[in-house]
């Protein structure tokens, strides 16, 4: 881990940093949030969260690889990963069928980037979390069960 970079942060210079590269045009305000999917991520439902994504109907596909415990002893910081060995990953998500919000994570990858990413997820019960991916113009799914001892979601 880098503490110099968060030790700069802490100390308020990083705020000055960052003014000061936003004053040169060097980042805008709002970059970061750039692929910001609001309706997806406020979607209760599974059907809502894929609508939201542009993903009515994905395929199932043995492309799609989704990580992570067959059993997680805290909902609250579960580890979850997803890779796929299709060409032209741009997306990559990951949603909980029984979370309050399906959609946990979204990552946009860009062009040449190995579709492969790690996270940590919270999940309130045991749950099928999926990992749906974007190739070209299509959406590919894979689902695997985790079982929750300790609920991490309001739990």
């Amino acid at each position: 881990m880098n503490n110099q970079r968060r030790n700069v942060l802490k100390t308020g210079s990083g705020a000055a940093l960052l003014s000061v590269l936003a004053v040169a045009g060097i980042i805008k305000p709002g970059m970061a949030l750039a692929d910001w999917n609001k309706a997806a991520f406020d979607a209760k439902s599974m059907a809502d969260t894929l609508k939201a994504l542009g993903a009515a109907a994905p395929a199932d596909s043995k492309d799609v690889q989704v990580t992570g415990p067959d059993i997680a002893e805290n909902g609250a910081v579960v580890p979850v990963g997803v890779s796929s060995t299709l060409p032209g990953v741009t997306m990559v998500a990951i949603l909980i069928e029984k979370n309050p919000n399906a959609l946990a994570a979204s990552f946009t990858l860009p062009e040449g980037t190995e579709a492969n990413v790690q996270t940590r997820v919270k999940m309130g019960q045991t749950s099928n979390v999926y990992a749906l991916v974007k190739s070209g113009d299509k959406f590919f799914m894979a689902t695997k069960e985790i079982k929750v001892t300790l609920g991490g979601c309001g739990g």
